[in-house]
This record gives C-alpha cells, sequence and structure tokens, in this order.
C-alpha cells in the first residue's frame, strides 16, 4: 500500500488508469442503458417508470460507496499515516454527493407515480437525506482545514464517524415498515426479472468505473494544486529572503 504513497510513482498509475476506467465506464453505462430503456417492457404495478431503477440504483450505490472510500481513506490516514489517504477522501467527496442527489431527485420522481407523492420521511429516503448532509458538511471542513493548512485527522474522523450512516441506509428498509421497497438484490439472490437485471448490472458497474476514473482525476487536481502553491510559498521565501 506505501509503494503507492510517492506521489510521483500515484500520478505515473493513475494517468494510464483514469482514461481506461473513463472509456469503459461511458461504454458500459451506454451498451447497457440504451438497450436497458429501449427493450424493457413497462412493469405491471409500474409501468414504465420502472426504468428510473436503471439510473437510481446505480445512484444509491454510489452514494453510499462514495461515503465508504471516504471512511477507508480515513482509516487509513489515521492509522498508518499514508500521505494520499486524505487526498483520496477529498476527491471521493464531491462525487459522492453528487450522487447521492442523484439518487434522492430520481427517487424522487420515481416516487411520485407510485406512492402519490414526491417525498415521505420514510427510513430509507430520511437516512440518504442525511448522507447527502453528512457531505456537504464533510466538504466543507475539509475545504477549510486544507485552506488554512490544518491538520486534516479532523476531517478523517469525521468521515469515519459518519460511516455509522451507511448500515443504516442499507438496513432501514428492513429495520421500519416502509413504504421503500425490500431489497430486491441479496447475496446470491435476485428478485428482479433478467430483462431488467442485466441492464441494472452493467448500468452500476459503469457508473462505477466512472466515478472511479472522476475520483483519481480529482485527486490528481488536488495534488497538482498543492505542487503550486508550494512552489509559489518557495518563490515567496526566496523573495523575501533577496530583500
Amino acid at each position: 500500500m506505501h509503494g503507492f504513497a510517492n506521489p510521483a510513482r500515484f500520478l505515473r498509475l493513475a494517468k494510464w488508469l483514469t482514461p481506461l476506467l473513463l472509456v469503459g465506464g461511458v461504454v458500459l453505462i451506454l451498451v447497457s442503458l440504451v438497450p436497458g430503456y429501449l427493450n424493457a417492457p413497462p412493469d405491471r404495478l409500474m409501468g414504465d417508470s420502472v426504468k428510473i431503477l436503471f439510473i437510481h440504483v446505480p445512484a444509491a450505490w454510489l452514494g453510499m460507496g462514495g461515503w465508504t472510500t471516504i471512511a477507508i481513506a480515513s482509516l487509513v490516514e489515521l492509522v498508518w499515516r499514508h500521505p494520499l489517504a486524505a487526498i483520496g477522501a477529498r476527491a471521493a467527496a464531491v462525487p459522492g454527493a453528487v450522487f447521492a442527489f442523484i439518487c434522492l431527485a430520481t427517487g424522487s420522481i420515481w416516487g411520485r407515480p407510485t406512492w402519490g407523492t414526491w417525498w415521505v420521511w420514510d427510513g430509507r429516503l430520511t437516512s440518504m437525506l442525511v448522507l447527502l448532509f453528512l457531505y456537504l458538511g464533510y466538504i466543507a471542513l475539509s475545504s477549510a482545514l486544507a485552506k488554512e493548512g490544518s491538520s486534516s485527522r479532523i476531517a478523517a474522523i469525521f468521515g469515519l464517524v459518519g460511516a455509522i450512516n451507511i448500515p443504516i441506509i442499507n438496513r432501514s428498509v428492513v429495520w421500519w415498515n416502509s413504504l421503500h421497497q425490500p431489497p430486491s438484490l441479496t447475496m446470491g439472490n435476485s428478485a428482479i426479472d433478467a430483462v431488467y437485471l442485466y441492464p441494472l448490472l452493467g448500468a452500476t458497474l459503469g457508473f462505477s468505473l466512472l466515478f472511479g476514473a472522476i475520483v483519481l482525476m480529482r485527486m490528481r487536481t488536488i495534488l497538482a494544486d498543492m505542487q503550486a502553491e508550494a512552489r509559489l510559498r518557495r518563490k515567496a521565501m526566496q523573495a523575501a529572503e533577496g530583500l
């Protein structure tokens, strides 16, 4: 793991891995969504609105996956002091927040014809909304700490504490009486017909690859900003010494 702690080595890896993930993700999304939307029949109860699941489910998965990435990176930072862990956590926050918002938006659109309302204070919906607020708080906190040059350990602790919400989101439809349907995909079992399942799995994998590419691009951007800021500070110090 510490073999990639060197920023130069990480940047060499990310340089060829980023376009690979990006292109692979976009292609997989297209080959999954286009046949899914064109060929999947309307559901007996939900009609054509069921096809929102091709966007909604991957967004929910990556909304939770983004914070899981933050929590793992935070743990690595706190325990092993990995120099790129804090950067990885910061890089995952914005795309994770975007996917959490997409999940809430598509769920609301889906809920209007299915439940007859845009929003209910359901356990799954409420815990996902809390996740979005956690993302916004983490983004603000980590940005402020980076701007002040303070230790990122406070943000790492926040990332670990916020991870408590992930199992709550996952199990909310089981623990509480909920309008939201129970889990349709479990280990080794699926309640979804194959005509919906395969495009859904392909879209989920495609969006996951896209998420990985975005995280790598953001890590490279953060590193470039840090290097540029360090050069400016060195030049400012040299100029001050020359006076």
